[in-house]
């Protein structure tokens, strides 16, 4: 009886580290193509066309839609109102960053090192951070600021006209959306504290560190991504501020908090120049830009300072 041949397997030939690659490239695109396809539709789309427009004449009442190059930017620049809109933005966000910043760090700090109902106290610091631009208008219109019966004005003992006075408003605004942000901070901030190993904490109090060099020394310099984060954040969100402005104040009084978003919206919607209005916010849209790669920059030296 003969013995049965077994054939040899044929040889593969070896794949090499560019096929390897361009084959998970292959994948990562497919794998990414709907999130980039809705980016490309919803986002990058809407910037190209937003820049065409901020470029023509388009008028939403009628008109001749023309290309007028850069003509609104040139009108943008020389306008005085645009300019004190920006003024506004800008003192906005210096205003409310840093307390925003230092209570959500406070807040963080103070929760974190509590031991009975920690659930309570995130809830009570964050829950006004869920409600909705309209129902923290209509809360502080109708409950803390008016001058005849506000919890403000009771509290103190006044009758101040807290959204009335030009010298008062801003100031008024940015307490509102400090007790209405601030809980963003805090959560990023507690959500930072707990991932600190506390083997760390044990072995600065055997060397016998106080609270305050272990605050210093330990927890301070591990929360610098966080607090780099928490800064970049708020720095845009506070240039975009819009909402609680426009429901509370409406730019007033004599268009003292006013921001540059809502006077993009009364020129575009009420004066019907969406041209001149895309052109205004384009301005914005670069000094956001600015504003985070340099503050992306600081943070980048920072890091490479302590290492």
């Amino acid at each position: 009886m003969m013995a049965a041949t077994v054939a040899a397997p044929a040889a593969t030939a070896p794949v090499s580290q560019a096929q390897v690659r361009r084959r998970w490239t292959q994948h990562g695109l497919l794998f990414v193509a709907p999130f980039l396809l809705i980016y490309v539709v919803f986002l990058v789309w809407p910037t190209v066309l937003g820049f065409r427009m901020s470029l023509s004449s388009v008028n939403i009442a009628g008109g001749n839609n023309e290309l007028v190059g850069f003509a609104n930017y040139a009108e943008a620049f020389s306008d005085p109102r645009m300019w004190h809109s920006l003024w506004n933005t800008l003192v906005f966000t210096v205003l409310s960053t840093v307390p925003l910043v230092l209570l959500g760090l406070g807040f963080a700090l103070l929760v974190h090192n509590l031991r009975f109902l920690q659930w309570l106290w995130r809830l009570s610091f964050f829950g006004p951070f869920l409600l909705p631009s309209a129902v923290i208008a209509v809360l502080w219109l109708q409950m803390i600021y008016p001058p005849d019966y506000g919890l403000l004005n009771g509290t103190l003992g006044t009758d101040i006209l807290w959204l009335g006075d030009p010298d008062l408003a801003m100031w008024s605004m940015v307490l509102t959306t400090v007790w209405w942000t601030v809980g963003f901070n805090f959560l990023l901030y507690l959500a930072a504290l707990q991932s600190i190993p506390q083997h760390l904490y044990d072995a600065a109090a055997i060397d016998g560190a106080t609270a305050w060099t272990k605050l210093r020394s330990i927890t301070l310099p591990l929360l610098g991504r966080t607090t780099g984060l928490i800064v970049v954040l708020q720095l845009l969100a506070s240039l975009k501020v819009f909402d609680q402005i426009y429901l509370m104040t409406n730019g007033g009084p004599e268009e003292a908090t006013r921001p540059i978003i809502e006077y993009a919206y009364e020129v575009g919607f009420s004066g019907y120049r969406i041209g001149y209005a895309s052109a205004i916010t384009y301005i914005l849209f670069v000094l956001i830009v600015i504003v985070s790669l340099g503050q992306l920059r600081l943070l980048r030296k920072r890091e490479e300072a302590l290492s």
